[in-house]
Parts: structure tokens; sequence; C-alpha cells
């Protein structure tokens, strides 16, 4: 019945769990809220007499909430999908499974699906409530079954890049990162070829078309509008539908292709080249010399730092030798970015004073990549060392705890240099070329590095406190989404029912109370603090302040509320992971202290 043992055991095992019933319950209770808030927002502002103003409001928010549906399952799907592939590569557990009797189809379907499946589950759960708004009219029930189709194909292809990328690479990060990086320059070619780059048309369609064919993002806002009667995406070939159910063939045929290359090369790419035991030729050249101490080590010593987890952090492939694929793609999506962000300069010269918001739409991806690359890396530098079982053997060490964490922050922190300065000179060019005052200038530095700060800790911060590396993957960058993602949303709600604030404000209070309680319980779970407590609550309100200020063009108040809010947020968390070591990596409980 089922694609295997390995998505068998997962379908038998996964009901026993309670976390299961509780994510579909707060993921439907989240889209419902999101719902329930744009309706006090406008029952608030006007009256609503008419069944008109019913349509009105169903169809507003169904293309609020099917983006918002389709970005939570691409992302959960390919990060999870490759972060469980990966613990299975680090707990050296999937070398059991190549020595079974598993064909190579079960084993990478049935893991994909095993992965996938809580993601696949709280999409299905949320289609009772998208056929609930159509009962206010204004959205048929085709376009509730287009976009349920363009999220699941998307999620599907999504899941095969991430477990067949975490397949081929070896390290966590490698792939946590390149999936990523993959995601982006999926939406980024999307927005080049919707943008006219390559050609305003190509085989009699227009490249908008061709975008809404290839782009979730584009497809997912083209399946969410009213169907206006059967426009083919092509002329001569109508079979092929409009571009919502184009996007679905080519979704499809992307997860069938990057399952089949993993298919067929999973035995070949495992066990990684770490684990084959040395050739003769390997073995001849690290064989010490005759006249050599036969207890010395081979090779020429090194001299270890006063911080050996920094020194293993810096002076040696501690994430692979591999990682440097990781940094000539990111290097391709910042080349791609910076060219964006020259054309926008150019376009703008000649209309003088241009807001810096419109010159910070192409830098804002590339920031947004950087921040989720560096909260990768810092939550895989524990996880690694958890799965691996060396953290036990660190624990048992002299080393102090000040030493593990500023060891693996100043680790974190160099190996991402990448994502951290290429932004930043993006910024130093559109000042060097007269489009950003010094001022602001500073102002933006100042964020960048408090940012990069506060993902690097809250990464540290869940790796410590989550046993399992993909319940600690999860949080950490389903946290950092949210703060992104989730106040983006509650803005974008404000905005398409444009009302007084004083009217949207117990909305708008009850969406940011809940996103904080939701903040503290999966910040706070192991060893609840009044600090963590307190930055979980304000930092909802914090960024929606921030990302206002910034588009009002505030950026001193801005970077002022950033560095206070997110300075606090990471002494929080930074403070318990030294002086309450045992207590965060589980050792002891706080009962015990």
């Amino acid at each position: 019945m089922f694609v295997g043992p390995v998505l068998t055991r997962e379908v038998a095992t996964a009901p026993r769990n309670w976390r299961l019933y509780f994510f579909r319950a707060v993921y439907v209770a989240a889209l419902f809220g999101l719902a329930c808030t744009a309706w006090l927002i406008l029952f608030g502002s006007q009256p609503v007499r008419t069944l008109g103003d019913l349509a009105r409001f169903g169809a507003a928010v169904f293309s609020l909430l099917a983006p918002v549906q389709l970005a939570l399952a691409t992302a959960f799907s390919a990060l999870l999908t490759a972060a469980a592939v990966a613990q299975e590569k680090d707990r050296r557990t999937l070398e059991l499974l190549l020595m079974t009797r598993l064909t190579n189809s079960e084993l990478v379907l049935g893991k994909l699906l095993a992965s996938m499946l809580l993601v696949l589950v709280l999409v299905l759960a949320g289609v009772p409530l998208l056929m609930l708004l159509a009962l206010l009219g204004g959205i048929a029930h085709e376009q509730v079954a287009r976009v349920c189709g363009v999220t699941l194909t998307a999620a599907l292809a999504a899941g095969g890049i991430g477990s067949t990328i975490a397949l081929w690479r070896e390290k966590t990060f490698q792939s946590l990162a390149m999936t990523a990086l993959a995601l982006v320059a999926w939406l980024l070619a999307g927005e080049a070829i919707h943008s006219g780059w390559l050609g305003e048309a190509w085989g009699g369609a227009s490249t908008a078309r061709w975008a809404e064919a290839v782009s979730p993002v584009r497809a997912i806002f083209a399946a969410s509008r009213p169907p206006t009667g059967f426009e083919p995406l092509f002329a001569s070939a109508p079979a092929l539908g409009d571009a919502a159910r184009a996007f679905m063939v080519f979704s499809g045929a992307l997860a069938i292709l990057l399952n089949a290359i993993a298919i067929a090369l999973v035995r070949v790419w495992n066990p990684t080249r770490e684990a084959r035991p040395r050739t003769e030729d390997d073995q001849r050249a690290l064989a010490p010399a005759a006249e050599t101490n036969v207890h010395a080590a081979p090779g020429r010593s090194r001299e270890v730092w006063d911080n050996p987890i920094l020194w293993r952090e810096i002076c040696t492939w501690a994430y692979g030798k591999k990682v440097v694929f990781v940094r000539v793609a990111y290097l391709a999506i910042f080349a791609a970015c910076a060219a964006a962000t020259a054309r926008a300069v150019d376009a703008n010269a000649a209309a003088g004073a241009t807001p810096l918001v419109e010159l910070a739409r192409p830098i804002i991806p590339l920031l947004i990549l950087g921040l989720v690359l560096v909260n990768a890396l810092a939550v895989t530098s524990l996880t690694n060392e958890r799965d691996s079982r060396a953290l036990d053997l660190l624990l048992v060490t002299d080393l102090t705890p000040k030493e593990i964490i500023f060891g693996k922050l100043g680790g974190v922190l160099y190996n991402a240099k990448e994502m951290i300065v290429l932004p930043a000179l993006l910024c130093v060019g559109l000042w060097w070329y007269e489009r950003l005052t010094t001022e602001n200038l500073v102002f933006l530095l100042l964020s960048l590095a408090m940012l990069n700060a506060f993902v690097s800790m809250l990464g540290i911060h869940a790796g410590m406190i989550y046993p399992e590396s993909r319940a600690a993957v999860g949080v950490s960058i389903g946290t950092l989404l949210f703060l992104l993602l989730g106040v983006a949303v509650c803005m974008r709600i404000m905005v398409a029912f444009q009302t007084r604030f004083e009217t949207q404000l117990l909305a708008f209070a009850a969406f940011m109370l809940g996103g904080g309680i939701g903040l503290f319980i999966v910040l706070g779970r192991r060893n609840p603090s009044h600090a963590i407590g307190w930055a979980s609550m304000l930092a909802p309100w914090a960024t929606f302040y921030v990302i206002s200020a910034f588009l009002q063009g505030g950026y001193g108040a801005a970077t002022l509320v950033t560095l206070l809010m997110y300075g606090f947020a990471t002494a929080a968390l930074l403070i318990p992971a030294i002086y309450e070591f045992d207590v965060a990596t589980g050792r002891t409980t706080a009962k015990d202290l």
C-alpha cells in the first residue's frame, strides 16, 4: 500500500505522538486567527451589509492565506527533508538502511514522504478552512483546488530538492545551505523571467505567463485569482492548461527528475568518501617514515590555540571540504542580486532622490538568505556534535561553557563571513554611488551586525535545548521565518484593509500576543527565564515597528529599536547558555540546581 517500510513505519508511529495533533491544531488555528484578524479589522472599520461585502472579504482573505500556506509548505518541506536525511548520515544509520534489502526507490521515496508527512498533513488540514471561506462567496471551488494543487506540487518539488541534496552531500550544513540556495535560485529565476531579462515572449507566450508556470510565487497568485474562462499558456498546445496547471506539470516533473537522480545514485553517493576505507595508495601516503616514532601521528603537527573549539572551527574543515560549493552558489546569487541592484540604480537615476525602499528590494532576498544560512550554520554546529556523540566527549573535558559557546559563535561568524559581508558590500555600493547617505549606511551596517549576532545565538540556543536535529533546525529557522514572514503577513492584512490603526489595534494585539506566546514556548521550554519571556513577547512588536519605520523612512528609529530589542534577545539567550550550561544541554534540570 505504501512506498516501502520506511514510510509504512512513519505512518504507523506518527499518530502515536501527540505532536502531530498539536501541530495540526496550531496550524489551522493560526490560519483561522489570520482570517479572524482580517474580519475584526474589516468589521471595526465599516459595516458589512450586503453579500457583496462578504464576497469581497472572502476573496481578500483567500488571496492572503494562499501565499502564506505555500511559503510554509515549501520552506519546511525542503529544510525538514534535508535535515532528516542529514540526521541519518550523522548518526550512521543511513549505512544500516543501505545494507538492508530496501531497494533504492523504497529508500529514497520512503524517506522523502516520511519526512514530508507532517507538512502534507498540515496542508490537507487547511483545506476545510479554505472551503469555509468559499461559503462567503467570491471564491470558486476551482480556485481552492488550484491553490491546493500548486501548494502540494511545489512542496513535493521542494522536498525532492532537499532529499536529493542531502543524499549527495555529507554534512548537515552543506545540505541545508544548498537546499536554501536552490530554493532562492528557483524564485530568482522566476522573477528574472517575469522581468523580461531573457526576452519578452517565448513560444507564443509572454514571459509573464512563463514566470507563472515556473515560479511558485507567481503560480500561487495566478491560482488564487478568480477564473475568467480557460486561458491556455500556449495557444498551440491547450492541453497544458493555464499557467497554474502548467506549474503543477512543471513542479511534478521536477520532483520526478530529482527523485530519479537520487534513486539512481544513492548507493554511489553513500557511504561518503569519509566513511569509505582508505585504498592502499592512501595508506602508503599516510604511513610514517621508518625513522619516525611509531607512536607519532602522521603528517605535520599544528599548534592548537588556547580555545580548541574556535581553532577547530576556523583552522580545520569542520563542515566538510565541499562547503566551497555553498560559497560558490551564494556568490552566484549575490551576483544576480548585485546586477538587479545596479539595474534599479540605473532605472531610477533620472528620478533624482529615490526612496531607499525601492533600491533595497533586490538586497532584501540576499539579506534574508544570509540570515537563514547563518542560523542554519549555528544550529548544525551543535547538532552535528550531538549526533556524532562528540558533544559527550567535549562535556567531560576541562573546557568551560564560555569556551564552548564563544568558540562555536566565533566559528559560525568566521565560516559565514561571505553571508555577512556581501550584503553589507551592496549597501556600501549604494553609498558609493550616492544613493545612500553616510548616516543611513552606518544605520544599515549596525542593524546587519546585530541581526547576524542574534540569528547566530538563536541557532546555538536551539541546538542546545533540542536533542533531535530535525526539531532543532525546525524551531530555529521557524522562529526566524515567523519574525520575518509572520509580521510581514500581519502588515499585509492591515494594508489590504486600509483603515485607521485604532480599529485594527485589537486584532493586531491578539496576533502579536499569540506569536509571543509561541516564541516563549519553543525557546524557553527547557529552561524558562524572565529574560527569554520578555524577549519573546517584545520581539514581534519590535519587528513590526522596525519594518514600519523603515518603510516610512525612519531609519534611525528602526536601527535604535533593532539594536535594543535584538541585543537584549541575544543576551537573554547567551547568558543562560554560559551560566546554566548543564540545564541548557539537558545534563541536569533546573530543579536539581
